[in-house]
């Protein structure tokens, strides 16, 4: 019977037939380091939900304001990340970040809004 080795450390494995690591802290290491690429895009990403979500909050304190563009880039809004969608009737779109929104208006201005839940 051949002793199997940890894919972490390389340490000899004991114990049940299907075991591959020698303990919980190689184990941990090893599934860290392989998922490490997608962890860090997914929490990139929030990060920039999360700051979104901060800088439209801060704009709208009343529920309903009229900003421009140059005002939501020089507090580092980033337009690519959002979280939703919503279309209107009349075919306004609105970009949401959680209950934090926004719409396109003419000459650069966006109008920002609370989804009330």
């Amino acid at each position: 019977m051949k002793n199997k080795e940890c894919l972490e450390c390389g340490e000899t494995v004991t114990g049940r037939i299907d075991k591959k690591f020698c303990s919980d802290y190689c184990r941990n290491t090893y599934n860290n380091k392989v998922n490490k690429d997608s962890k860090n895009l997914i929490r990139n990403i929030n990060n920039r939900l999360k700051k979104n979500h901060k800088i439209l909050s801060e704009l709208n304190s009343t529920g309903k304001t009229k900003v421009t563009r140059t005002k939501l880039y020089d507090n580092g809004f980033d337009f690519q990340f959002f979280t939703s969608i919503y279309t209107t009737k009349t075919g306004n779109t609105y970009y949401y970040i959680y209950n934090q929104g926004y719409l396109a208006l003419e000459n650069e201005l966006f109008l920002l809004i609370k989804k009330e839940s």
